[in-house]
């Protein structure tokens, strides 16, 4: 099963590995689900997880993208016509949409209208893992 990872799920199951986004972390790292991505959502995740505040290990940092790259499945996205609240964000439903993915997991669901979503899922890490 294919799914797109928001940032903010991704940091949240680092630092907290027994919540949701954290289990959702250990599917997509045993192999149980199968994350797609594009080279703006790797930068991303590389940018974020490489601020100091959360003080993630840089080593660590690069043995996970490059684990997440070598077996997810890297999307080339197609631009969708649609406004966002934050525009950093449409990424990630452009990835969605393009992997054909099952859901967009995010923290902020609010940031996808559903007006927006042109069919993708989106779900919080709690709703993704209920289904």
């Amino acid at each position: 099963m294919s799914i797109v990872l928001d940032t903010n799920v991704l940091v949240a199951g680092l630092l907290n590995p027994f919540g949701s986004p954290g289990r959702i972390l250990d599917l997509i790292l045993n192999g149980d689900l199968i994350l797609a991505y594009d080279d703006r959502i790797l930068a991303e995740y590389r940018d974020v997880l490489g601020r100091e505040k959360f003080g993630f290990n840089p080593a660590h940092v690069g043995d996970l993208l490059a684990y997440l790259q070598a077996t997810g499945q890297h999307v080339t996205a197609v631009s969708v016509h649609v406004t966002l609240p934050d525009p950093d964000d449409l990424p990630f439903l452009e990835v969605t949409l393009a992997a054909q993915a099952e859901a967009l997991i995010t923290g902020n669901v609010r940031h996808y209208p559903v007006e927006a979503r042109q069919g993708a899922v989106v779900l919080t890490p709690i709703e993704f893992l209920e289904r």
